[in-house]
């Protein structure tokens, strides 16, 4: 699933790191799977409770208080500040709804993620409906990585150009 994703970090001699919440820490054992990761991932941070995405990697109150944690401010901020803390070239963050109820006036399936890098962080909205929470993990982990699979070899083609 994530061997794309690992060699073209590689390739491009990049780190990746990840700040979960929904998630709970998939995106990055998935990528642990690969042989070889050890190259390019330097750690992940997972952030379940809303007080470990303030105390931990530092979100900002204001964020939660007007976007709440399923937003894609709060994502932003998760991606951002992870990436300062763990020195990565590439941070990933989900922050969601894995259901099975409404949340923040959220429903189920609603997943933001965000990846930050050097000089910005792009910012994604996924609404994975008709499923269970560990397949909204799953597709969500699996839509993000198809997302940083394009952002690198956009990267590359700008590179090149």
């Amino acid at each position: 699933m994530m061997k794309e994703l690992v060699e073209l970090l590689k390739i491009r001699k990049m780190t990746i790191a990840s700040c979960e919440s929904l998630t709970a820490g998939l995106f990055t054992s998935r990528i642990a799977e690969v042989p070889g990761a050890s190259a390019v991932l330097l750690g992940g941070i997972v952030t379940y409770a809303t007080s470990v995405k303030e105390g931990l990697v530092h979100v900002d109150r204001a964020i939660v208080e007007t976007h709440g944690v399923i937003s894609d401010a709060c994502a932003k901020a998760m991606a951002e500040n992870t990436r300062s803390l763990l020195g990565a070239d590439l941070c990933v963050s989900f922050s969601g709804n894995a259901g099975p109820a409404c949340m923040e006036g959220k429903p189920a399936g609603c997943v933001y993620g965000a990846l930050a890098f050097e000089g910005g962080c792009r910012t994604y909205h996924f609404q994975i409906d008709h499923a269970s929470r560990n397949e909204v993990r799953e597709r969500v982990v699996a839509a993000m990585r198809d997302q940083i699979i394009a952002f690198l070899k956009e990267e590359r083609e700008t590179d090149n150009g």
